[in-house]
């Protein structure tokens, strides 16, 4: 056998005797998965575009089911979209986190937030399908975010812009159902 040949042969044995010992690889204990069982790292950037998606999901794109609107009561909407709602928006809008670190870079200071509703209503009663009777309650916002913003760049001239006084407007929509009529909420009278 060649030298080279002998040298190759040596190094993969090495190889796969320190993976084998690793904790990664589990060759020689009990059931195994291969190497389906070596760990992939994940870039940041896609872990947290995922963790963005389930928060969002979780929070935001739901309609929630109210109970009827009482004679008498409120029929205006309660909440005004929250902070993280707003700037969620806003970055979906206009992209300002990530970059490229002392390539190009973008802060955002002093944010604040003046929330407006502009509008309230709610529509007839009509059947909606896994619902049942319902009136939908449509209330729109109007969000102004005042901020001053700082733009690094550092190729090929280093410099930073600054915009003192930015200022963005964002239309936020709050959707949720009321039912109508006896709501049976599925639990059986007591007699």
């Amino acid at each position: 056998m060649s030298h080279r040949f002998t040298l190759f042969l040596l190094t993969l044995t090495l190889a796969c005797l320190s993976l084998s010992n690793t904790g990664c690889v589990h060759i020689t204990e009990g059931n195994s998965l291969g190497l389906l069982a070596i760990p992939i790292p994940v870039s940041p950037y896609f872990q947290k575009g995922k963790e963005d998606e389930f928060w969002e999901a979780e929070r935001y794109d739901s309609v929630p089911i109210l109970g009827p609107i009482t004679a008498g009561g409120p029929a205006t909407a309660l909440d005004e979209p929250s902070d993280d709602e707003v700037m969620r928006a806003f970055e979906r809008a206009k992209p300002t986190q990530g970059g490229l670190p002392f390539l190009h870079e973008i802060q955002l200071n002093d944010v604040r937030i003046v929330k407006e509703k502009i509008a309230d209503y709610i529509d007839p009663p009509r059947v909606v399908p896994l619902i049942g009777p319902a009136q939908l309650h449509h209330a729109h916002y109007k969000c102004t975010i005042y901020y001053s913003q700082i733009t690094r760049v550092g190729w090929p001239i280093p410099h930073t812009l600054r915009d003192e006084e930015a200022v963005e407007v964002i239309y936020v929509d709050h959707n949720h159902f009321h039912m109508v009529g006896n709501v049976d909420s599925g639990t059986s009278p007591n007699y």
